[in-house]
């Protein structure tokens, strides 16, 4: 791993880095969908204001190389959502820098789950995230089109 790469809480400075980085992942697997653009557009009122966390892996303090949110859901149970690391950064274990963070921060916040919305074609998040003990659990209702798995780790 690269020195100098600090995990960040959200600031302003960094809106646009959230959204440039979601939306290269995005259109890369995907599409962007109105939700997508709905939250990526503003995670002040999306995330923040709603109880969330944005953190960003930071290098140097200028270089926005990953990020990730915390959707706050049900009592004691967190969201890891637009999770995204810069193309040129990935491979790097930056992923599990940002996974181990946001375990970290939801047990933190008092969480007991931690879930996640993904899809099957997604191999190595998959990979990453059963490394990190989440195990698949019904999809259910989700906001977006692209779920086809759910994932959640018991925090307590």
């Amino acid at each position: 791993m690269n020195t100098g790469i600090t995990i960040e809480p959200y600031q302003e400075k960094w809106a646009a880095d959230f959204k440039r980085l979601n939306t290269a992942w995005l259109e890369a697997f995907f599409e962007v969908e109105p939700i997508d653009e709905q939250m990526l557009s503003n995670p002040q009122a999306y995330y923040l204001d709603k109880g969330g966390f944005i953190y960003f892996a930071v290098k140097n303090m200028e270089q926005v190389l990953g990020c990730y949110a915390l959707i706050k859901g049900a009592p004691g149970c967190f969201e890891l959502s637009k999770m995204a690391v810069d193309s040129s950064f990935q491979g790097n274990q930056l992923g599990h820098l940002l996974v181990q963070h946001a375990i970290d921060t939801a047990k933190g916040k008092g969480a007991g789950t931690l879930q996640l919305y993904s899809h099957s074609k997604l191999g190595a998040a998959l990979h990453l995230y059963k490394k990190f003990g989440f195990v698949q659990i019904p999809v259910g209702d989700s906001v977006y089109k692209r779920s086809d798995i759910k994932m959640e780790k018991i925090l307590t």
